[in-house]
């Protein structure tokens, strides 16, 4: 993991970048590896509130490393990034998947700060986070069509959720660049801002400092509320309203406000 993904811990928010700038984090076998492990660090770690996703050098992520192409039929050696794909490997996801899938799955809210590119793996991986913080000129693109190909990690999965049907499906037929003024106007992209990692960080900074049983609970809700119907969902919110209700961290939450003091919340 170390030469394709760093992380920073400070104040409960993880500072994640990917590290690979000469090849504008491009995804090799190496850097799908170095960003599940990034995922299953984050998944133990303590104390961890928020999570800010950023690529270091001139991009976000351009996609899958062309030198991964020459070696898609690769069966043999147990690693290569298509062996086997309909295996599960991580839950209901393939290994390349959880590259993406693991944003929605982490406990904690994420934030994917994107500058540059984010093309095709590169595309699908932010649409992973629970927020996407751009610059105006940032480009995009469903790229997979160029290759014959379908995207496979988990964005069409992801992208229905944000972008109207007709929508998704014009961009993953075309494979057309976009811009973030075009990406947030489409709902691809929160905010488009001049400093996203910057921007990102103070968000995390300010999610870090709520209750992390409310944080937590409403990211549950939130992933399931686009999968179940109106009754389920109601349910849901119920239980866990009645979970948090006279937890420590509420009250603590009621006292640091009625006080006019920083919260001090327990993990």
């Amino acid at each position: 993991m170390k030469d394709r993904v760093s992380i920073d811990l400070r104040d409960g928010v993880a500072d994640v970048r990917l590290i690979r700038a000469d090849k504008m984090n491009a995804l090799d076998n190496a850097m799908f590896e170095g960003i599940i492990e990034a995922g299953d660090r984050l998944r133990e770690m303590k104390g961890l509130r928020c999570v800010v996703l950023s690529g270091e050098g001139k991009a976000f992520c351009a996609g899958l490393d062309m030198a991964s192409f020459a070696a898609m039929k690769s069966q043999g050696d147990g690693k290569s990034v298509t062996r086997d794909l309909p295996k599960r490997t991580h839950g209901i996801a393939n290994r390349p998947q959880q590259c993406a899938w693991q944003w929605r799955t982490l406990p904690v809210p994420v934030i994917a700060a994107v500058h540059g590119v984010a093309f095709g793996g590169g595309f699908q991986i932010m649409l992973g986070a629970d927020m996407r913080y751009a610059t105006a000129d940032a480009r995009f693109s469903v790229m997979e069509i160029k290759w014959g190909l379908v995207p496979d990690l988990g964005g069409t999965q992801l992208m229905r959720h944000l972008v109207r049907e007709d929508v998704a499906r014009e961009l993953t037929y075309t494979g057309r660049i976009f811009n973030g003024e075009e990406a947030e106007k489409l709902g691809v992209v929160t905010r488009v801002i001049a400093d996203p990692r910057a921007a990102a960080l103070e968000t995390a900074k300010e999610i870090a400092a709520k209750s992390p049983d409310a944080i937590r609970a409403a990211k549950r809700l939130l992933n399931d509320a686009v999968a179940v119907d109106a009754a389920t969902g109601l349910m849901a919110e119920s239980m866990e309203q009645q979970k948090l209700i006279g937890s420590p961290n509420q009250l603590e939450a009621v006292m640091s406000n009625l006080q006019k003091r920083a919260a001090n919340y327990k993990d």
